[in-house]
């Protein structure tokens, strides 16, 4: 099954924030901008990377502010970003897929030099990938790079497969094959930051410090020259560094610092301080437009989505109605929000996508209908809001994103003024904010709504519904009854599923699977589940059964056999406890992620109950999601991600209110200034940075 390699596929992290005189807006980490800096004639640029939390290791398998330099500034992958955000080749000189979809070859440039002058080969990705992929990488960000879809990945980073049956192989110094768990497109996730090469003389001569100055190597334009983990990075240009020919691969720039951010960037831009600034406050934008610096004031595309999140509480209530979500969400006037929260750094939306958006003509959402919305709450029963109980609405602290509670307070008084809503405003910190938008049910949480952020984060076909489809993820999100909701929520909201480790062992317990009686209740949940799973999947349209059950993967039984083996080679008590803790997850609920609320969604029990209990309006999404995720092409992701989409919004799980837009000051004498449209928003792609 496909679930563990999906579940945390679509997480929004940090949108294009700000550190000029207030507080940041982010997402799930809560970073400050980047501001470019220093004496830009000299060929020194400083610059600020997120500073909440600082940058703690360069190590690109590690999905956090790091990427913002890992993805083409001082690594460089088989395919980067140009200047356009256009994913194109890198390391690679040329790419071979085969008919069925599967196995890509990649081929690498010869001239392609580490800083310590030796060459880039495909053996190097081979090493940086399969550490990642080691059982005892525990912390490797699998989903952010091409591993997310490699055949058998998720198995043998889990002690299912042995590492011979994942899908790389090393044909020579030169070549690469990347087979994958089905037709996918991966040039996207090539480019990011969990897919660079490494060197693997100095990481495994420096095991745990390989990146810091006086070890690292780096194959991309810039390497380390000076860093103090949480603090100052300073770069410098690689003198071995050989690009890609034909593509504008660097800018001039000969030093990059990277440096915490300041609280006063449009005074230090004035100043002469800055050479370059993000704008992320409305008061910071009306500044500069009253203080004669609309010639340094810049426009850039940012892919992201302010929208109502159903928040899938476990609590029965009227809103679990689809004519009341429905008429709230045509009861929503957008452009006094935009207006009033965001000044015009954005615009009025009633579907997931941005102006030329691929999957925007697919796409239908609800009307904004103040009238018509009047008579759907009255046709639900509920007429001028009678009888309908306080609806929450759950926002981030303002720590978080400045305009999440505006946005709360302005969608609170339209509600009660258009439809008679009694309204909530709960401010949600980091935490349990991220648990709410990006994982599965969370206790105490009442019926209501989610200020969220959606975006992309790379460029991909699977990226087109511009994460909006989130709560598609897991059992009890959207379309599921309360019931429902409430028996799954104890999946989330603990280490191991209570119920679970009561009919199944304590998987926290070392004395528990040594002796073989102990596996006795798991075995029959395998013979349980397997037939459930297997006769679901037969009886599903064959493009589906393709991905739920890719041609040459390990099958259930395998894979459970293999936990099987390692628990009878296994020499020790501990190393038998292991297997049976591996078992465990196998079969049942266990959360992955404390912090994001995250479920191994592929285990047997979760499986079945999903299979059985879902709607065929749930099923559908499911279906369409994994459409788009594995379509090659953008031409054809693009229609299931409307078709997605339009069915999420019309059913009023998701409700549009603006898109993003990024505006950043740059002084005259600097260009190759690059705002990332993507989820993690910033600047990205320093290597571009030139003066004059």
């Amino acid at each position: 099954m496909n679930g563990l390699a999906k579940l945390c596929f679509k997480f929004k992290l940090p949108l294009a924030v700000m550190a000029m005189g207030g507080t940041a807006m982010a997402g799930l980490l809560g970073a400050s901008a980047p501001i470019a800096s220093a004496a830009a004639s000299n060929g020194t640029v400083t610059t600020t990377a997120p500073s909440t939390p600082a940058i703690s290791s360069l190590d690109p398998s590690q999905w956090g502010p790091q990427i913002l330099v890992d993805q083409g500034t001082i690594f460089e992958g088989l395919f980067g970003y140009n200047q356009q955000n256009q994913v194109v080749p890198k390391i690679a000189s040329g790419y071979s897929v085969s008919k069925d979809g599967l196995t890509w070859t990649i081929y690498l440039r010869h001239d392609a030099k580490w800083s310590n002058g030796d060459p880039v080969t495909a053996q190097d990705f081979y090493f940086a990938w399969m550490r990642q992929l080691n059982p005892a990488n525990s912390q490797a960000q699998l989903w952010a790079s091409v591993l997310n879809n490699v055949k058998n990945a998720y198995q043998y980073h889990s002690g299912a497969v042995p590492a011979s049956q994942v899908g790389l192989k090393v044909v020579n110094d030169y070549e690469l094959q990347i087979t994958t768990n089905t037709p996918h497109a991966i040039l996207g996730e090539l480019a990011v930051s969990a897919s660079m090469p490494l060197d693997p003389k100095v990481v495994n001569a420096h095991p745990t410090d390989w990146y810091m100055p006086q070890y690292f190597v780096g194959d991309g334009p810039f390497v380390v020259k000076s860093f103090v983990p949480n603090g100052t990075l300073t770069l410098v240009r690689n003198p071995n560094y050989v690009g890609h020919p034909g593509q504008v691969n660097e800018g001039n720039a000969k030093v990059i610092n990277i440096v915490p951010g300041t609280t006063v960037a449009v005074e230090d831009f004035m100043a002469g301080k800055l050479d370059v600034a993000m704008v992320g406050s409305t008061s910071d934008l009306q500044y500069i437009k009253t203080h004669n610096l609309s010639k340094e004031l810049h426009e850039a595309p940012d892919y992201s989505i302010e929208y109502l999140q159903w928040d899938n509480s476990a609590v029965a209530s009227p809103y679990d109605k689809q004519l009341v979500r429905q008429a709230i969400a045509e009861a929503i006037e957008r452009q006094p929000i935009v207006q009033s929260v965001l000044s015009g750094m954005g615009g009025v939306t009633t579907t997931f996508a941005t102006p030329g958006w691929p999957a925007a003509k697919y796409e239908k959402g609800l009307p904004e209908n103040v009238a018509q919305a009047r008579k759907l709450l009255a046709k639900a029963g509920y007429p001028n809001g009678k009888g309908l109980p306080t609806m929450y609405i759950y926002a981030p602290v303002p720590a978080l994103n400045e305009r999440g509670v505006p946005v709360a307070e302005a969608v609170s008084e339209e509600l009660q003024q258009n439809l008679g809503i009694q309204t909530k405003i709960i401010q949600l910190n980091q935490t349990d904010y991220s648990f709410l938008t990006y994982g599965g049910p969370m206790k105490n949480v009442q019926p209501g709504f989610n200020v969220a952020s959606s975006g992309t984060n790379w460029s991909e076909p699977g990226q087109l519904d511009m994460g909006g489809s989130q709560g598609v993820y897991f059992p009890g999100d959207y379309g599921w009854s309360a019931a429902q909701t409430a028996y799954v929520l104890p999946w989330y909201n603990n280490p191991y599923d209570p119920a679970s480790v009561k009919k199944y062992g304590d998987p926290t317990n070392p004395n528990v699977g040594v002796k073989w009686s102990d596996w006795t209740a798991l075995n029959q949940a395998v013979q349980k589940d397997i037939p459930i799973i297997t006769k679901w999947v037969k009886e599903q349209p064959k493009q589906w059964q393709a991905i739920l059950n890719p041609p040459g993967s390990e099958s259930l039984p395998q894979q459970w056999n293999a936990i099987v083996n390692q628990w009878k080679t296994a020499k020790t008590a501990a190393a038998k406890h292991a297997a049976f803790q591996l078992a465990f997850q196998f079969v049942a609920p266990a959360a992955t992620t404390a912090s994001t609320g995250s479920v191994n969604t592929g285990a047997l029990d979760i499986q079945a109950y999903w299979d059985t209990h879902e709607t065929t309006q749930v099923k559908n999404w499911r279906m369409w999601q994994a459409y788009m995720q594995n379509s090659m092409t953008t031409q054809q992701a693009a229609p299931w991600a409307g078709q997605l989409m339009t069915s999420l919004m019309q059913a009023g799980y998701t409700i549009p209110l603006f898109y993003n837009e990024t505006y950043y000051l740059e002084r005259s004498n600097v260009t190759g200034t690059q705002p990332n449209p993507w989820s993690w928003g910033n600047f990205y792609q320093f290597q571009y940075l030139s003066v004059k």
